[in-house]
């Protein structure tokens, strides 16, 4: 038996990645695993429960928070830092990076749930989805998104769980655009989903990955079911 766990955030990647594997593998063979690393507000954890809700998927929620308190990235809520608006190329191109990136972030979490994954699934090959994009490691945007780090890491994991575990990052390569015309095709429920880094009623439609998720929709001639400011 072969079975999935999928790195659930709540946004638009990480549920088009559930979708493809509810699709591939069947809801009951599925597990969605949502992270707090101690980000501002819980906005995308809810919609993470909304969204396993929507697809009957076992539903499971990891803390590591105790890790991050030792960053000062603007995500986080021990930080003062502002978040910055404006898209991650601008921001690249006034700070040779992004402000968002959150250390190491997507190895950890990886990792973490490589262990779970293990542990929920002794007797089965599991396939570990994650919703990296191209967009996200443009421009080294964030580090942890690249192909290369992608492939390195899968090979990790793979020898270290005795080749039972296989990453799947299906849109590595594929950038925003190709992530909503994907999830438009399965059906994904992305009225469910949350992407803003500020934690309002609506969306604020300025910040790096509202803009991203914009201009995502606008490429694939439709609406974000999302409010915004």
């Amino acid at each position: 038996m072969e079975k999935a766990v999928v790195l659930s955030s709540g946004g638009v990647d990480s549920t088009t990645c559930l979708g493809l594997a509810v699709e591939k593998f069947g809801k009951e063979n599925v597990t969605a695993i949502s992270a707090f690393y101690g980000q501002k507000h819980d906005k995308e954890l809810e919609c993470a429960r909304k969204v396993s809700e929507f697809y009957g998927v076992r539903h499971l929620e990891i803390n590591l928070a105790d890790i991050m308190k030792y960053s000062d990235c603007s995500l986080l809520s021990h930080s003062d830092k502002e978040i910055k608006h404006g898209s991650y190329e601008d921001q690249i191109k006034e700070n040779g990076k992004v402000e968002t990136y959150v250390p190491f972030r997507n190895g950890l979490i990886l990792s973490a749930v490589s262990a779970i994954a293990l542990s929920i699934n002794p007797d089965d090959k599991t396939h570990i989805y994650i919703g990296v994009h191209a967009d996200d490691a443009a421009g080294d945007a964030y580090a942890d998104c690249r192909p290369d780090f992608m492939e390195y890491m899968s090979k990790a994991i793979n020898i270290g769980s005795y080749e039972n575990l296989v990453v799947e990052a299906p849109f590595v390569n594929v950038d925003k655009a190709g992530v909503v015309k994907e999830g438009l095709r399965l059906g994904v429920p992305y009225e469910l989903t949350w992407s803003c880094y500020e934690g309002g009623e609506k969306a604020c439609g300025k910040c790096g990955t509202c803009l991203d998720r914009l201009k995502a929709f606008e490429l694939n001639n439709a609406v974000d079911p999302i409010p915004y400011e």
